[in-house]
């Protein structure tokens, strides 16, 4: 179950006014479009590494554990602050966790937090594990195109952090995970070219493109059905068991779609999509993280969770939120 939550924001804010700057574009076009009017942006690696720490020790402590009893450490990130050494590795690095225990990194974009999820719940409920600790970072600013409205405008950078532990066996997340790579064009990034002296290639960024349509059609198309039949139905549950809803922070319009799907009225779905935009795969831990710390969400509750995006991956599932997972003050800077 999950124990103990963090997360984090930088300070820089970007508005969409601020974007005005680089191309044409207003306010008014962008939030009727996306829900979005502004988002954060680390202002250096140290920043993010800072928040990052911040993060992991508010989860930890919200757990109630020592570091020292971590058995895993999984940091999901496809848009990293650096490459190597790996973000997990950095996190144990940061914590001062003094015990050799294995750390490794995933990348499934925004489903990070929920392919997470499940990674953690399978070592834990195999035996490996007690205590993991699973991290998500992007720092999407590096990686966008500044030029490019279609995805300049979507996304910002953030930090969730969250500590999975054994207990009873009816607090083990219900989750489920899919994907399908033969629309993997629909979200690219490939690797920058033209470093090798002894290839003949032209010099390129490694910039994160999307194809906004396809991948707007393609979520609206799988995702409402995929949460009433695979995450719901199929495990047992009625859209009226649910006290929440928690879908990562894409597009507005993808959560009220979802939204109208199970009946639910405003205070049972949890977005902040208007003031951080898209934090891939923190924002799902993100949106969790604040709503219980604004009283939002009041525990214990039963919660949905859905996650998508580059692969194309997604993956959601019920989680039980008990008291006392987000106690320590935050450090979301208003």
């Amino acid at each position: 179950m999950i124990t103990g939550i963090g997360y984090a924001v930088p300070n820089k804010v970007v508005t969409n006014d601020d974007l005005t700057h680089l191309y044409e574009t207003s306010d008014e076009w962008i939030y009727t479009r996306t829900g979005i009017r502004e988002r954060r942006v680390f202002a250096s690696d140290d920043e993010a590494f800072d928040l990052l720490r911040q993060a992991a020790e508010q989860a930890v402590k919200n757990a109630g554990i020592d570091v020292e009893t971590l058995d895993l450490i999984v940091a999901a990130t496809s848009m990293p602050v650096q490459f190597m050494p790996s973000t997990s590795c950095m996190v144990q690095h940061l914590l001062g966790i003094k015990k050799n225990v294995p750390a490794f990194d995933i990348s499934v974009a925004c489903s990070g937090f929920v392919y997470g999820l499940d990674i953690a719940s399978a070592y834990i409920k195999s035996g490996m594990a007690q205590n993991v600790l699973l991290v998500t970072i992007d720092n999407c600013s590096r990686y966008v195109d500044w030029a490019d409205r279609r995805t300049s405008i979507l996304f910002g950078d953030g930090i969730g952090a969250a500590v999975i532990s054994a207990g009873a066996e009816n607090d083990v997340p219900v989750i489920n995970i899919k994907a399908d790579g033969h629309v993997g064009d629909y979200i690219t990034m490939p690797a920058a070219k033209g470093n090798c002296p002894f290839v003949d290639q032209t010099p390129t960024q490694q910039i994160c493109t999307m194809k906004g349509q396809d991948v707007y059609k393609f979520v609206a198309n799988v995702i409402p059905a995929y949460i009433t039949d695979d995450i719901l139905a199929q495990n047992g549950f009625a859209a009226e068991d649910i006290d929440y809803l928690i879908l990562h922070q894409a597009n507005q319009r993808i959560i009220k779609a979802v939204q109208e799907r199970l009946g639910y009225d405003d205070s049972k779905v949890i977005s902040n999509i208007e003031r951080l935009g898209n934090t891939s795969a923190s924002s799902i831990l993100i949106a969790l993280g604040e709503a219980i710390k604004d009283g939002k969400i009041k525990t214990p509750a039963k919660a949905v969770i859905c996650g998508f995006g580059a692969g194309m991956c997604w993956g959601g599932g019920v989680i039980n939120l008990r008291p006392g997972i987000f106690k320590t003050e935050n450090i979301f800077q208003k």
